[in-house]
């Protein structure tokens, strides 16, 4: 038995996109500890991309704006476990529509902010409540937040990530007069993904971030991944409505003197 303890257990993955993803790390981490892994995507395009990343794994098809799409995932999910359960479920999806730029968070539109706060956010709430009759009682949730840097060029999606960070303790609360069963979130330092690739002038915090952290050298998405699996298994039962800050050490290190030097110094 490995130290994650996962074997032949079910866990349903979103958010897989391409390798670079997140959730790609986990799925794959997961099977290599003998867990079962389901998938749940947005689109049939993105069906076809976990195909090809993992052939032959059950995938299900969720657009997470509609309520009856999540319900009925829900339902299938059931009917496919029969009287198995579903020991972990990783939340792994966020969207903004930037198509604008990224603007001060003062002229966000509304339909924007309400779009981006609903698959990124409320699908957490959405989707928990679609499964509460399938988790094992003591499942694990994780979701995907940020670290505290406020990046400014995150837009609006900073005060959906805290949104997201809220949720995590009010679901904790809520499920808990039933079960035993736990929602966690893991707040991430900048990763080099594609998905952050297409924010305007992420790469420069990107590498920003890297010169802040202890080691000098940038956050790895595996390692974000690796938190991920410890906290999907029930190694990590003692932890629960949290969110674990995953950035090597950058938070601890915003006046790293080599950084605050070259911000500081005047050319002559």
């Amino acid at each position: 038995m490995s130290f994650l303890k996962v074997e032949n257990k079910h866990f349903l993955i979103s958010g897989v996109s391409n390798k670079k993803s997140i959730a790609y790390f986990v799925a794959q981490e997961l099977l290599l500890n003998g867990a079962k892994v389901i998938f749940s995507v947005q689109s049939a395009d993105h069906a076809g991309r976990v195909e090809k990343l993992f052939p032959g794994s059950k995938i299900y098809l969720c657009d997470v704006e509609n309520e009856a799409s999540v319900k009925t995932l829900g339902t299938h999910l059931s009917n496919f476990l029969g009287t198995e359960k579903l020991q972990g479920f990783l939340h792994s999806m966020a969207f903004a529509n930037y198509a604008e730029g990224i603007k001060p968070f003062h002229e966000t539109k509304w339909p924007d902010f309400a779009q981006a706060a609903q698959i990124s956010c409320f699908s957490l709430t959405s989707m928990s409540n679609a499964f509460k009759n399938i988790f094992a009682a003591d499942a694990s949730v994780v979701t995907v937040s940020i670290s505290n840097t406020r990046a400014t060029n995150y837009g609006f999606m900073g005060p959906i990530k805290a949104m997201l960070d809220a949720t995590v303790a009010y679901l904790a609360k809520s499920f808990s007069a039933t079960s035993k069963v736990r929602f966690n979130a893991v707040c991430s330092g900048p990763l080099k993904t594609s998905a952050s690739a297409g924010i305007p002038g992420y790469v420069d915090n990107y590498l920003f971030a890297e010169k802040l952290t202890l080691r000098k050298v940038a956050l790895a998405t595996a390692e974000v991944a690796d938190t991920i699996c410890y906290l999907l298994s029930s190694r990590s039962s003692g932890i629960n409505a949290t969110g674990v800050l995953v950035d090597a050490g950058m938070s601890c290190n915003y006046f790293d003197e080599a950084v605050v030097a070259a911000a500081s110094r005047v050319d002559n």
